[in-house]
């Protein structure tokens, strides 16, 4: 057991998701080690920001200097995700777009339960854990074959 090479794919997947994978890769770890710990890096950083999630953004808007434009693109995009596929879309597209950051706070934004973000995210963040650690394994692979 290599605890700093879990630690280190928990904290690459809890900024960008994908990193997880990567780094799971590049440190030798099996594909099953580093879809777990993509996992969990992702669940904490959604733990996390739903916990402080109001908070955050009670500072960020105390902070701002200049009102922000309610109409911009990222936010057009967002309502657009949201009235289209409500919190599933959010949950799926969160580690392929949004990061668990992003995801968690847009969540918080549309008020979404709690019970209801962490089961979602769970499901999207298991689901392309494995898409993404099973593409990067066999991509290495494939390549691999073609150097040989």
């Amino acid at each position: 057991m290599n605890w700093g090479a879990y630690f280190a794919v928990m904290a690459a997947s809890s900024i960008k998701f994908v990193a997880g994978p990567l780094t799971g890769f590049g440190l030798g770890l099996s594909m099953l080690e580093t879809i777990i710990c993509t996992w969990v890096g992702m669940m904490t950083t959604v733990s996390i920001m739903l916990t402080m999630g109001r908070f955050i953004v009670q500072q960020i808007s105390r902070l701002r200097v200049q009102k922000p434009r309610l109409f911009s693109g990222r936010a057009r995009y967002a309502v657009r995700v949201w009235q289209r596929f409500g919190i599933k879309g959010i949950a799926v597209m969160t580690p392929l777009l949004f990061t668990p950051i992003g995801g968690s706070l847009l969540a918080l934004s549309f008020k979404v339960p709690t019970p209801r973000v962490l089961f979602f995210m769970a499901i999207s963040g298991i689901f392309w854990a494995v898409v993404f650690t099973v593409m990067f394994y066999q991509l290495t692979f494939l390549r691999d074959l073609l150097i040989k």
